[in-house]
C-alpha cells in the first residue's frame, strides 16, 4: 500500500470512532448508519493489513496498531483544523509556532521570551537559528511566523515588515576574580592594550564597542572574537582575559566568585526585536508573546511597533 491508496475519508471515520470509543455514537455524530461506518472501518483495516479495534459488546477498544494509527490521525486532523482556523482568522486545536532567531542572539533571552508558552500543551514550537537575511526570506515565504533579532531591519515597499522593539539587556566587561576588582575599569578609556575577548564582527554589539573605542582612541588587544555566546562564556571562564558579554551568560560564574564585573557602559546594550509580516494570519499565541512577554527582571521591556525602520 502507498500513500495514494490511503483513504483519508475512512481514516477520519476511524478517528471519530476511536475518539468516541463507541460505534453508535460516532455514527450519530457523522450522520451515517452504524453498518456503513463499520464497513468503512473494515475497509481501512483491510488496506492497512492490521486490525485497529477489538470489538467488545458496547465499546470499541483500540489494538496496538490502532493506538499507533490514532496518534498519526490526531496529527493529521489536528493540522487540518489548525490550517482552516488560521485561514479563517481563529485558532483551535494544536498551534504550531515557528520562531527564527539570528545565530548571534542571546539564547537566554530566547528561552525567556518563549517561556510563557512552554507549559501550554496545545503549542508546538519550531525553533531555528541562522543569518538574518536568510531568516527574513523564510519569513516572507511564510515558513516562519516571527524572527527574533538583536538589530532592527530596514523596511521598504518591496519588503514590508513590522519591527517591534522588545527590550534590551545590559552588557558587562567581566574578568577573573583573582586578577580584577569589581568595577575597577572605565569602558572604553581604561582598555588600551588589555587582552580581551569580544563578540564576533557579525554581532550587533561589536559595532557599538568598536565605535566607543575608536571615539576614545583606545585599542584593546584582541585575543578572540566569538559569535556563539556559550563559547564566549567558556573563554571568559578559562582564559584569564577580559570578555565583553551579557552578565546573564556568565551568571553562574559571577555567583560562584570565579568572575567579577570589571566595568560597564550605559552605551553598550543588546537590543531585541521581533520581526513579523504585516499581513500574516493571526496566531493568538504569538500575539500574546508580542504584547506581554517579559523575559526577566534584568531586561527592560518596551512595546513599540512600527512599519518604519526601528
Amino acid at each position: 500500500m502507498n500513500l495514494l491508496q490511503l483513504n483519508f475519508h475512512h481514516l477520519h471515520y476511524f478517528w471519530c470512532v476511536a475518539k468516541r470509543g463507541h460505534l453508535t455514537r460516532a455514527a450519530e455524530d457523522l450522520h451515517v448508519s452504524q453498518s456503513a461506518l463499520s464497513a468503512q472501518i473494515r475497509q481501512l483495516e483491510e488496506r492497512l493489513g492490521e486490525a485497529l479495534f477489538i470489538r467488545e459488546a458496547r465499546r470499541m477498544k483500540l489494538t496496538d496498531a490502532g493506538q499507533l494509527v490514532l496518534s498519526y490521525a490526531d496529527t493529521i486532523f489536528g493540522l487540518g483544523r489548525e490550517m482552516l482556523g488560521r485561514l479563517q482568522g481563529r485558532n483551535e486545536g494544536v498551534t504550531r509556532l515557528r520562531v527564527g532567531s539570528v545565530a548571534t542572539m542571546s539564547r537566554n533571552y530566547q528561552e525567556n521570551w518563549i517561556r510563557p508558552v512552554l507549559d501550554d500543551p496545545l503549542v508546538v514550537l519550531t525553533l531555528e537559528s541562522g543569518v538574518l537575511e536568510g531568516l527574513l526570506e523564510r519569513l516572507a515565504q511564510h515558513q516562519l511566523d516571527v524572527v527574533l533579532a538583536n538589530e532592527p531591519v530596514l523596511v521598504s515597499i518591496d519588503r514590508p515588515l513590522h519591527c517591534r522593539f522588545l527590550g534590551y539587556q545590559a552588557i558587562s566587561l567581566v574578568g577573573p576574580a583573582s586578577g580584577w576588582a569589581p568595577n575597577s575599569l572605565r569602558i572604553p578609556h581604561d582598555l588600551d592594550g588589555l587582552d580581551i575577548a569580544l563578540p564576533g564582527p557579525r554581532h550587533a554589539l561589536r559595532a557599538q564597542f568598536d565605535a566607543l573605542c575608536a571615539a576614545a582612541n583606545v585599542t584593546p588587544r584582541l585575543r578572540a572574537e566569538v559569535d556563539d555566546m556559550a563559547m564566549l562564556r567558556l573563554i571568559a571562564r578559562d582564559s584569564g582575559w577580559l570578555a565583553l558579554l551579557p552578565e546573564v551568560v556568565v551568571q553562574d560564574e559571577l555567583r560562584a566568585g570565579e568572575l567579577v564585573t570589571v566595568g560597564q557602559s550605559s552605551e553598550l546594550r543588546e537590543n531585541f526585536y521581533a520581526i513579523t509580516t504585516p499581513h500574516r494570519h493571526r496566531i493568538d499565541v504569538l500575539e500574546r508573546l508580542l504584547s506581554g512577554g517579559r523575559p526577566d527582571d534584568k531586561i527592560s521591556s518596551s512595546l513599540a511597533e512600527s512599519g518604519a525602520p526601528a
